[in-house]
């Protein structure tokens, strides 16, 4: 079995997860789109399910690297490392705008590959995001605020323009995919933490949570 063989099927999958739908999508659609025989997505994925836990657990993976590794940026101050998180965060939606699209809206459906997913790395995401917001508190960069409606606000930021792609474009004319969306957006994301977040005035730093 040749290594892209595998790629080209989870290439294949998510193109067509996300623009038929997971239930929507045949294995032997996947296996005619990635030129490969439905023996060869039964090596490597065991069945379409198999496919699918794949795809969320290639793209939770990275996800929540990105965050783990601009967290050690965190006595720097909380407002710096968490603008490095949506910098990062919205970079890698971007590059894989399809992925996060399908993930996205498979996210809201109830199954157990989605508990699994929410029992580990949406907990994971959950921790990293409170311990800035508490540091922000306690360094003063942060207005106090409730943490989890905080969290709602800046995942809706960064999930919203993945998850209604369509919308996106039919209606705003904005392709989440291109360039100049990402460093639009990002302006805009930094003005959330700028001033809906964050106090005016010079940062008061207090000690440090362990």
């Amino acid at each position: 079995m040749k290594k892209n063989a595998k790629e080209a099927i989870v290439q294949a999958a998510i193109s067509l997860f996300n623009s038929n739908g997971y239930s929507g999508t045949s294995v032997r659609d996947i296996a005619n789109l990635a030129k490969v025989n439905t023996a060869t997505i039964a090596y490597y994925f065991n069945n379409k399910p198999g496919l699918l836990e794949y795809c969320f657990m290639h793209f939770f993976e990275q996800y929540i690297n990105k965050i783990e590794e601009a967290y050690l940026s965190i006595d720097r101050g909380a407002k710096e490392c968490l603008k490095r998180i949506v910098a990062d965060l919205l970079h890698y939606q971007c590059e894989n705008s399809q992925l996060a699209s399908f993930v996205y809206r498979e996210m809201s459906m109830d199954s157990q590959v989605v508990r699994e997913i929410m029992s580990t790395y949406s907990l994971k995401e959950k921790y990293y995001l409170q311990k800035i917001m508490e540091r922000g508190f306690e360094w003063q960069e942060f207005r106090p605020h409730s943490i989890p409606y905080l969290i709602i606000q800046l995942k809706s930021l960064l999930m919203m323009p993945f998850m209604n792609t369509q919308y996106m474009r039919e209606v705003l004319y904005i392709f989440p995919n291109e360039p100049f969306f990402e460093q639009k957006y990002l302006k805009e994301l930094y003005a959330w933490i700028d001033k809906t977040l964050s106090y005016e005035g010079p940062v008061m730093k207090g000690a440090l949570i362990k």
